[in-house]
């Protein structure tokens, strides 16, 4: 009977060392389509971003997914590898048993911890990135409501005046802002939670009443894109879409002299749906019946 075979052994070690640089080069092939953009799957399935605040959610999400899939190769090679490689070879041949293995116990122990932190760390670095508030170029009073969207420009064109957009079911509003221009959005609902996304922005966020919610983007590329709600909010919530026209500073400018033309886009404070959108509606510090 043999126990153990040291010919085997130094094959298995040849074996693994040739099986190495291979594993090597996956992983690297790996990590190096997270680095361009250029395609779905380099982007590993998110849309082309257009913004700055997006760019870095895109490389969190790509890093992500490089350090799944790494962690997924390699779970997966020692759940099928290391029956096959050490399996029986004869039936006079009885494999190593080993009862336990201690420096692998401890790293299987502490390199989730390790991963979980890193993530977390890495995801509050982005989203510290993505929700910081600069002194913005452009303010856009942004009102969710059934079953459209309205957009203000509070004195976009002089002070005292504000111009604005307002769609229906069935004319989708437009919204358009200039390019490489910081542009925050203020968003207010009337009615129900709504949540006002752009996703080639890589952005959203919820439009709750009586809650001072905003965001800031910056637009890299001029171009249209769509945007929709991300929030279901009621029977009619597939029409609550609008399109985003990222323009020049001249052809922005343009646009708001022309809507100010109009009566009918013109008033004197924002359109955003009377208090209920604006006032909390539950205090916790008042009286509850």
């Amino acid at each position: 009977m043999g126990w153990w075979h040291p010919e085997r052994t130094r094959g298995a070690q040849r074996r693994l060392r040739r099986a190495t640089p291979l594993a090597g080069f996956v992983v690297l092939a790996l990590a190096l389509s997270g680095c361009s953009t250029d395609s779905q799957w380099e982007r590993f399935g998110m849309p082309e971003i257009k913004s700055e605040q997006g760019e870095s959610i895109l490389h969190l999400w790509q890093g992500s997914w490089i350090a799944a899939l790494v962690v997924g190769v390699i779970t997966w090679a020692l759940i099928i590898g290391v029956p096959l490689w050490f399996r029986r070879r004869s039936d006079d041949e009885v494999p190593v048993q080993t009862r336990y293995n201690l420096p692998i116990e401890i790293f299987y122990t502490i390199f989730p911890v390790i991963m979980v932190i890193a993530f977390f760390a890495q995801t509050v670095r982005v989203q510290n990135i993505a929700l910081e508030h600069v002194n913005p170029d452009v303010v856009v009073k942004v009102v969710g409501q059934k079953w459209s969207w309205t957009f203000n420009y509070p004195d976009a064109v002089e002070e005292g005046t504000n111009v604005f957009v307002s769609g229906t079911g069935d004319d989708i509003p437009t919204l358009v802002i200039p390019v490489d221009k910081t542009v925050e959005f203020q968003l207010y609902s009337p009615d129900v939670i709504h949540n006002f996304g752009i996703p080639a922005f890589a952005m959203r966020m919820d439009v709750v009443p009586g809650n001072d919610n905003s965001y800031q983007v910056t637009p890299t590329e001029t171009g249209e894109y769509a945007g929709k709600c991300y929030e279901l909010c009621g029977a009619y919530h597939s029409r609550m879409l609008f399109n985003v026209k990222v323009v020049t500073q001249s052809e922005y400018d343009a646009y708001l002299d022309e809507l100010a033309k109009n009566p009918d886009h013109v008033s004197e404070e924002p359109v955003v749906g009377g208090n209920y959108s604006t006032e909390p509606f539950n205090d916790d510090e008042g009286e509850h019946e």
